[in-house]
């Protein structure tokens, strides 16, 4: 209703004939306006209108690639992470359940922008969305760091933001998947075994084409700030593990068409870029030895880049 999308319309400084952006796959200019409808229509209070705003100007980037997001095969979609002050003012979930139900701004935020999408945009499935399955977060799925009692700075910091900042990032990724580890004690032993699981992330037969988010929960993380291990120390450790001899998994290898090309013969290479290819976030339960990876879609100009944008109000 019109009382509602003004309302909602509250939530921002910005005119509601503003246009925020271009929106693929049709290319359709949106006015803030139209964002806040959608963003109506997917449960929103007016105080996440900002959040929304900036997750959909991240989306609609050339490098994240939004309509190659839409029109892949593969099961992605915009995965949406929170950093700063608004993520308590809004009242976001970054503990229990932190990837699941029951908090309004979590689930509503992501959807928002799929709406837009589809609504605006025309990335209807079984149209321009061609995902061979798809995935539940495929409806909308935004979490905030949980940066109170971190061990490390935020992922903002890591993107070029200051810390203290709102920002927004968006990652091309599937649905979240568990690492499973209740018995390391010592930040060595949870290395090697969370780089084992890392390197099944899409294919364990692949290396370099896929970027991760590593969602690492307070009782993993706590084995770090124990043994006073700093973000960059524990990601050099685990790129380190996460280096493949190359012909163990060339195309054909055993018997397994799938593979590295036979140009990587003889040499060793990493599962992420070192660069940036792996991102750490902190967040979940106080208690629960589970960490998660969500796998992300082809990485550099052929598919998607995860872009951060500042929350504006």
């Amino acid at each position: 209703t019109e009382v509602r999308v003004e309302r909602m319309l509250a939530g921002t400084s910005r005119s509601p004939s503003d246009i925020v952006c271009i929106v693929p796959p049709n290319l359709v200019e949106i006015t803030v306006e139209k964002v806040a409808v959608n963003a109506v229509m997917a449960g929103c209070r007016p105080e996440y209108l900002p959040v929304v705003l900036a997750g959909l100007e991240a989306v609609c980037t050339d490098e994240f690639n939004m309509h190659g997001v839409i029109a892949t095969t593969m099961p992605v979609g915009p995965v949406f992470i929170v950093n700063g002050p608004i993520t308590s003012e809004i009242d976001m979930n970054a503990g229990i359940n932190v990837l699941g139900q029951g908090n309004r701004a979590n689930s509503t935020i992501g959807r928002a922008v799929q709406l837009i999408v589809r609504n605006v945009g025309g990335g209807l499935p079984g149209g321009i969305d061609r995902a061979a399955h798809g995935n539940p977060g495929k409806l909308g799925m935004c979490f905030p760091e949980r940066e109170s009692d971190s061990p490390w700075g935020p992922l903002a910091t890591d993107r070029g933001f200051k810390a203290g900042q709102n920002t927004i990032t968006a990652f091309a990724g599937e649905g979240p998947r568990i690492l499973f580890d209740q018995i390391s004690r010592t930040p060595e032993s949870l290395t090697a075994s969370l780089a084992e699981g890392l390197k099944a992330t899409i294919s364990p037969r692949l290396a370099m084409m896929f970027d991760a988010v590593l969602v690492l929960c307070p009782e993993h993380a706590a084995r770090y700030a124990d043994a006073g291990w700093t973000k960059e120390q524990f990601l050099a450790e685990l790129h380190q593990h996460l280096e493949f001899d190359a012909d163990d998994i060339l195309r054909g290898s055993g018997d397994i068409a799938e593979g590295v090309p036979e140009a990587f013969a003889g040499t060793r290479l990493p599962k992420f870029n070192p660069a940036g290819g792996l991102m750490v976030v902190h967040a979940g339960g106080d208690a629960g030895l589970f960490s998660s990876v969500i796998g992300g879609w082809v990485n550099g100009a052929t598919g998607s880049v995860p872009v951060t944008k500042e929350i504006i109000r």
